[in-house]
């Protein structure tokens, strides 16, 4: 199992125009091959009238399974610079359709190898990317008292909040790498002077904004 992976955010898309062609870049996180045909198809049914719907995918945790296309367009130029680019920033399971719609100016091969990848790579910049990092989830019941010095020492800690649920009680959900849980426990008991009640649930995912 991975420690750590990354993706795009969401489901998205995000159009640039290169000399007067439109070129509209629709991105998916998939999990399966065929998810990511279906979705292929879906955009090539919303775009039936663009001039190419070429595509790229990539799955598995170390991209076990790639696929291009160029729908049309001259080979190499369209779908591989694609793949290029979802594999230059790591991205696992993730699905890409390029759109275009010609404006009436050629671009030669370079010029589409350089648009295609744009696209790409413009999409990705805009819909965002996560990390994903395997963590342990540590529950932590507080009484109402406890809960502002617990909600302020995780404000200032590298520790992430996944949920809080307030009834009679606080119950914090935070997710901590699973070495360090440990010594975070301790850190809370010691912090609320034992007042709490600590426990550990899954071991799971838990996804993290990446700067571009």
């Amino acid at each position: 199992m991975l420690t750590s992976y990354q993706t795009i955010k969401e489901n998205g898309q995000h159009e640039i125009d290169i000399k007067k062609s439109r070129f509209i870049c629709s991105m998916a996180r998939v999990e399966t091959e065929e998810e990511a045909k279906d979705f292929i198809q879906a955009v090539k049914k919303e775009h039936w009238k663009a001039t190419h719907n070429c595509s790229a995918f990539t799955l598995g945790d170390k991209h076990e399974i790639q696929r291009s296309s160029d729908d049309g367009e001259p080979s190499g130029t369209a779908g591989v610079p694609m793949l290029e680019v979802l594999k230059k920033r790591d991205l696992i399971n993730t699905v890409a359709v390029v759109t275009r719609y010609f404006g009436g100016i050629k671009l030669g091969a370079g010029g589409l190898i350089r648009a295609y990848s744009s696209a790409v790579s413009e999409a990705v910049k805009s819909i965002g990317v996560v990390e994903g990092r395997l963590q342990q989830e540590v529950f932590i019941t507080v009484d109402y008292a406890q809960h502002g010095k617990l909600e302020h020492f995780l404000e200032n800690s590298p520790f992430s909040v996944k949920d809080t649920v307030f009834t009679d009680q606080v119950k914090v959900v935070v997710m901590v790498q699973e070495e360090q849980v440990t010594d975070f426990e301790k850190q809370v008991i010691n912090l609320l002077s034992g007042q709490c009640q600590i426990s550990t649930g899954a071991t799971v995912y838990f996804e993290y904004a990446v700067p571009y």
